[in-house]
């Protein structure tokens, strides 16, 4: 048995043990529905083939959250070039940094497919369907491509270790990708206990950008710092937008997510909070970098993302503000990044 089906075996198993949901029944049940070895209830659609087809795929990939791993890159690489004006930037080592957190983010989506579904949270779920929980894929499918890119993060990471002779970053890579895993997988996933936005906000805003802008300088300067608080903080928001759409399906489940523990109104309210407070970080930098003012026109996007959330009637409405925030959390961390390199 290789180590996904291993994996897979053990994670089926706690599934079907029924953890108690909020009414104090057992989830059992909805787990095996959600298992695509069930005859009933398995979630697909009328007509859908047994096997996930490259849209499938690529579905849950979600690309539309990938704009949160290349924003803290750009935005750190940019600020490792400040630290080293008198020397060469490196290219090579902005690329491997990126393919880092883009693996890193590819890997938890399809890990969260993977766990959520086994748990059977993922049932009633408003957002695009799952693999897992759809029952398109077999849950050791879509754990072996989690798997594969969470080693290709390790071996860009590897690369990075190589290239700048910095050794100590191997256990950063190995944390990160740990953290990656518990999100939602093992026992205890701490993404069920509201730390989602701690784990975006630290690997997703500071470690990605000070990261990027280390293996450039070999130092992290204070555009790195504020930077990484910036682009962690918008990463928090598309995580609270995604869990207020699904906040009565969670409840349900007994996921408790910040959004759970705090209520909708709360949660609306931190959306806002950790989409504006980073237009202060720019204002900031502005003083120093001009042309850091530009990357006030992502309030274009990031104004209509918090009137949407802060008014919502239906789960389906915070869809487009999740998009609003992705695209704020591009123009940020790459119109950032210019002002600081140019």
């Amino acid at each position: 048995m290789n180590p996904a089906d291993e994996i897979a075996k053990r994670e089926t198993a706690r599934a079907k043990g029924g953890a108690p949901n909020s009414t104090g029944r057992s989830t059992s049940r909805r787990t095996v529905a959600a298992n695509p070895g069930s005859k009933a209830g398995s979630g697909k659609a009328p007509g859908r083939s047994d096997r996930a087809t490259a849209a499938d795929w690529l579905s849950g990939a979600r690309l539309r959250t990938l704009p949160l791993a290349i924003a803290p890159v750009a935005l750190g690489t940019g600020a490792g070039i400040v630290a080293i004006p008198d020397g060469p930037w490196h290219p090579a080592r902005a690329l491997l940094a990126l393919v880092v957190a883009l693996a890193l983010q590819i890997g938890v989506n399809y890990a969260n497919d993977y766990s959520d579904g086994v748990r059977g949270t993922d049932e009633h779920r408003v957002g695009p369907a799952r693999l897992t929980g759809s029952g398109v894929a077999k849950p050791k499918q879509v754990l072996a491509v989690a798997l594969s890119f969470f080693a290709l993060a390790a071996v860009a990471g590897l690369a990075l270790t190589v290239v700048t002779g910095q050794w100590w970053m191997l256990a950063v890579g190995a944390v990160a990708i740990v953290a990656a895993w518990f999100y939602t997988g093992g026992k205890h996933p701490y993404g069920y206990y509201g730390l989602g936005e701690l784990f975006v906000f630290v690997f997703f805003g500071i470690v990605a950008t000070a990261g990027s802008a280390f293996v450039q300088a070999l130092d992290v300067n204070l555009e790195a710092w504020l930077g990484g608080v910036g682009v962690g903080l918008i990463a928090c928001a598309v995580l609270m937008a995604n869990n207020l759409r699904d906040v009565a399906q969670d409840k349900v489940a007994g996921k408790r997510t910040l959004a759970v523990l705090v209520g909708p109104l709360a949660g609306r309210i931190l959306f806002a909070v950790f989409m504006l407070v980073p237009f202060a970080i720019v204002a900031f930098f502005a003083l120093l970098y001009p042309t850091a003012w530009l990357v006030m026109f992502a309030l274009l996007a990031a104004l209509p993302a918090c009137l949407i959330v802060l008014t919502a009637r239906t789960p389906r409405e915070l869809i487009i503000a999740l998009q609003l925030a992705s695209l704020t959390a591009l123009v940020y961390g790459i119109g950032l990044g210019l002002a600081f390199a140019l």
